[in-house]
């Protein structure tokens, strides 16, 4: 153990005054780590925070985080307690039970950081459990990084001191300082993916091979390492990165498909949606770029790929924005989910940014909706165009036709927000009220 506290120091995994959580269900790894971060906290200078996390799975749950409350109790460690409903996700997914605790469970840790509770979360996984990782996604079809396993620090969030202990330290470590845990039964469950693996798989490969955890976490090393090669050489900065999407050019799908897929791996990170992610999928999202415009698929964790126009655009389900009519009027309006339209009279529109019309020429019964069948627009600078075949000639993804905020008399359409204004309502040098128009987004 002293050569994982010197690794600690050495590598300034933890920042000064850093409020370290410790993933704690109650079982004897777990323990272990509060037991160990907790012993050399002053040495660290952290502090730490045991964190428990009740998936609403087993009747035990309840149980182990009583458990965990009064061990902390006993010894003065801050602790917070939280309720996931894994199996709630479970029923509106297709992920198994194991994946949704863990997405809960991650969802819990992120929440913790974002309000400022925890500044890492550390987990107590270790070789055998890494070892383990490996095969699992081997035999999934992953490629070389699903192959390098889990790593020891992620998004300088997510901290495994343990990784490379075996797991005989550990069970030595707690019988040599009497840690309390309490066993989770559901672990011998051979049903699940990951006991099958660890109950029924490595014994018998260390039955022949005594040291095959420590020669899997190898291979995985050297996966991560040629792995990091071949990341070395991706330089494609015509990727567009935005907030809930990015936008991958069509023209990089003709690369190497081991370029190609770290691309869209990239993205997906960026999504923080790589989790589940098998060969098949990155295989899809390939074929998807060699499809026309409008093309789509449905991906892991509520992804959507689309082929549109120049790029394959990777973006989370939208929430579906309600039918509305608001009235043309100055200020804010809220238009849903979307945030405000915000109208403003100025008078001088080169010095301004958004959209200028004739406040006079707008028609009373004018109304902010979303497009319908049959809707028409006169071109800026003349001619008529059916606002589908308009959208098309501006090269607007499908993907977001049904949310762009139209204003519109009957089925003419005066002004595409963000887009464009009609011909029929420009200003001119007769023009008296200016009236500029945009999107205030929502946060």
């Amino acid at each position: 153990m002293e050569r994982i506290l010197e690794f600690i120091k050495a590598k300034n995994i933890f920042k000064p005054n850093a409020k370290v959580g410790v993933g704690v269900s109650g079982g004897v790894d777990s323990m272990s780590l509060l037991h160990f971060l907790n012993t050399h906290k002053e040495e660290l200078n952290i502090t730490v925070i045991a964190v428990n996390v009740n998936h609403c799975t087993r009747k035990e749950d309840v149980d182990e985080a009583n458990f965990v409350e009064k061990y902390c109790a006993k010894y003065n460690i801050p602790f917070i307690k939280e309720v996931a409903n894994a199996a709630a996700l479970k029923k509106t997914s297709k992920l198994s039970m194991e994946e949704a605790c863990r997405e809960v469970r991650f969802g819990v840790f992120e929440d913790l950081r974002e309000k400022g509770k925890i500044d890492y979360i550390a987990l107590a996984h270790h070789q055998r459990d890494q070892a383990e990782t490996i095969l699992m996604h081997i035999v999934r079809g992953s490629g070389l990084k699903g192959a390098s396993g889990m790593t020891l620090i992620k998004d300088d969030f997510i901290v495994r001191p343990f990784l490379t202990l075996p797991k005989e330290y550990i069970e030595k470590y707690v019988i040599d300082n009497k840690i309390p845990f309490m066993q989770d039964f559901s672990n011998h469950d051979i049903n699940i993916s990951r006991n099958f693996v660890r109950l029924e798989i490595l014994p018998k490969l260390r039955s022949v091979w005594p040291n095959v955890e420590a020669a899997i976490c190898n291979f995985g090393r050297f996966c991560r390492e040629d792995d990091e090669l071949i990341q070395s050489y991706l330089d494609f900065n015509a990727v567009v990165y935005e907030k809930d999407l990015v936008k991958l050019p069509r023209n990089y799908f003709v690369y190497p498909k081991a370029l190609v897929y770290r691309l869209i791996d990239k993205a997906l990170s960026h999504l923080k949606a790589s989790q589940n992610f098998e060969r098949k999928h990155f295989d899809s999202i390939l074929k998807l770029s060699r499809k026309p415009n409008g093309s789509r698929i449905n991906l892991p964790n509520k992804i959507v790929a689309y082929a549109e126009y120049d790029y394959i655009t990777l973006c989370r389900h939208g929430k579906k924005l309600e039918k509305l009519e608001k009235p043309f009027q100055l200020g804010l309006t809220q238009f849903g989910h979307l945030g405000n339209i915000e109208i403003s009279e100025i008078e001088n529109p080169l010095i301004e940014n958004g959209l200028m019309c004739d406040k006079d020429k707008i028609p009373s019964t004018a109304v902010w909706r979303t497009r319908k069948e049959g809707d028409y627009i006169v071109k800026f600078g003349g001619g008529t165009r059916k606002l589908k075949n308009y959208f098309v000639d501006k090269k607007i993804p499908i993907r977001i036709r049904d949310t762009i905020p139209v204003l519109a008399n009957n089925d003419e359409i005066l002004i595409v927000l963000g887009v464009d204004i009609s011909d029929n309502v420009k200003i001119d040098d007769k023009t008296k009220h200016i009236y500029r128009v945009r999107m205030q987004e929502s946060e």
